[in-house]
């Protein structure tokens, strides 16, 4: 059994109508979040991702279900204007508490993201007040817009005597979702910046998403 997590972005306070659009198709329970977004005019005009409050919604689904959700969620927006955006990423080690005996198995997913990717979720995880330093530099190298989610580090006071770093617990998360062609210029300039010459002042990691969808109306 295969499993993909859909993630939505939408307005603040709109996460609760993507959750139950994607239970009313027979999904679970999922996760909302708060992030800001840092879209460019250009951008906000096309999607309405502006620098405005955001609700990130994460749910994890089955293969076999996800055109259905992804159906109930692309109505449940229809009627809003430049509602957000949607998109899967693959989840090849799914495991629910509880259900230790269940395995997903995405061995036939992962051709299948192979052939239909165009889209590469960039995820950058800095210091705090750094991440809108990163979005400028991924917007200079071909990026749209972002989503920047507040956080903190989780490391010890033994860690920072081990490796020498200083410990920041504030942290920002800055999700942007690029076509794949840009994403070695995107992840070169945002590597480029000197926080990131410090060691321990952040991470970048990538995932291929699928299913890129555009919600709510498009004029």
């Amino acid at each position: 059994m295969g499993y993909k997590l859909l993630i939505s972005i939408v307005p603040h306070n709109c996460g609760e109508l993507i959750a139950n659009a994607a239970k009313s198709a027979g999904a679970g329970g999922g996760t909302i979040t708060m992030g800001r977004g840092t879209a460019s005019n250009g951008v906000l005009q096309l999607l309405g991702l502006g620098d405005t409050s955001k609700d990130i919604v994460y749910i994890i689904i089955k293969d076999e279900i996800k055109n259905t959700v992804y159906d109930a969620i692309i109505n449940a927006a229809e009627k809003k204007a430049h509602f957000g955006v949607m998109f899967t990423i693959m989840t090849p080690n799914f495991i629910r508490s509880g259900h230790l005996d269940e395995k997903s198995d995405n061995s036939k997913g992962e051709e299948t993201m192979k052939n239909e990717n165009n889209y590469q979720m960039i995820n950058v995880i800095v210091n705090k007040g750094y991440a809108e330093d990163a979005m400028a530099a991924a917007r200079k190298a071909g990026a749209g817009g972002g989503t920047i989610i507040g956080a903190r580090g989780t490391a010890k006071e033994d860690d920072a005597a081990f490796f020498g770093t200083k410990i920041v617990p504030e942290k920002e998360m800055l999700m942007i979702l690029v076509p794949a062609e840009k994403k070695e210029d995107i992840l070169n300039a945002i590597i480029a910046l000197p926080c990131f010459a410090e060691a321990g002042s952040g991470i970048v990691f990538c995932n291929e998403a699928q299913d890129f969808t555009v919600l709510g109306k498009k004029a």
